[in-house]
C-alpha cells in the first residue's frame, strides 16, 4: 500500500490517496480536484472517506464523487455538521446540502471497499462526527490526533468528555502509524505517549 498527500486549500489540511493494486481510497476533501486528479492517476478510486464534516475537510466531497464515481463515506453524525454553517466552519457561510452519495457509518464498523479492508472508528470530541479510519495497518485520524497534539475541543460540537473516552479507545486499537488531518505523520509508540499526555490534561 501507498499513500500520498496532497495538501488542501483550507487551513493546509491534509488528503491522503490510498494507493493499492491499481486502485485508491481518497481520506477527506479539501484539495482542488485537479491536484487531486493528478495524485489519483489512472487509478480507479473506489471511496472517499471523510474523517468529519469541517468544512477543510469536507469542502470538495461531491465535486470528487463527481469526477471519480465513488461513494463517499462519513459518520452518521456528518449531516448535522454539513448542514449547519456554523458547525461546518465554512469561510462563506455554505453548507454541502447534496448527500446523496453520502455512505452513512453507525459508529464502529468493519467494511471492504474494492481491494481495501476497512475498519472504521467512531471519535467524537473535535466534532461529533469524527471517524477514524484504519488500513492495512495505518490510521487515518483526522483532527482527533496530531504528530505531538490532539484536535481542539472548544469548537461547536466539540466535547472535552468525549475526546478523552476517543483518546482511551484507540489506546486500545492496534496500528502502526497515524497520518493526521493536518502536519507529519507519527509512529504508534509517538502516539502512545501522546495519548497519555492528553489523557491527563483532559481528565482535570
Amino acid at each position: 500500500m501507498q499513500i500520498e498527500s496532497v495538501l488542501g486549500e483550507y487551513l493546509d489540511a491534509n488528503v491522503y490517496i490510498v494507493k493499492k493494486n491499481n486502485q485508491c481510497l481518497i481520506i477527506d476533501s479539501g484539495a482542488d480536484i485537479e491536484k487531486v486528479k493528478d495524485a489519483v492517476g489512472g487509478l480507479k478510486v473506489q471511496g472517499i472517506l471523510l474523517t468529519h464534516g469541517h468544512y477543510d475537510h469536507s469542502a470538495y466531497c461531491n465535486q470528487y464523487t463527481e469526477e471519480f464515481k465513488a461513494p463517499i463515506y462519513a459518520s452518521e453524525h456528518v449531516i448535522e455538521t454539513i448542514s449547519d454553517p456554523v458547525a461546518l466552519y465554512s469561510e462563506d457561510g455554505s453548507i454541502i446540502e447534496d448527500t446523496k452519495h453520502f455512505v452513512l457509518l453507525k459508529r464502529d464498523e468493519k467494511f471492504k471497499v474494492g481491494d481495501f479492508e476497512v475498519s472504521s472508528y467512531y471519535c467524537p470530541g473535535h466534532s461529533i462526527c469524527c471517524q477514524c479510519y484504519i488500513i492495512d495497518g495505518v490510521m487515518f485520524a483526522g483532527d482527533v490526533l496530531f504528530e505531538k497534539g490532539i484536535g481542539r475541543t472548544d469548537l461547536k460540537n466539540s466535547n472535552k468528555a468525549q475526546m478523552l473516552e476517543s483518546l482511551k479507545k484507540i489506546e486500545k486499537l492496534e496500528f502502526k502509524n497515524v497520518y493526521s488531518g493536518h502536519g507529519n505523520s507519527s509512529t504508534y509508540e509517538n502516539q502512545m505517549k501522546n495519548l497519555a499526555v492528553f489523557k491527563r490534561f483532559l481528565s482535570r
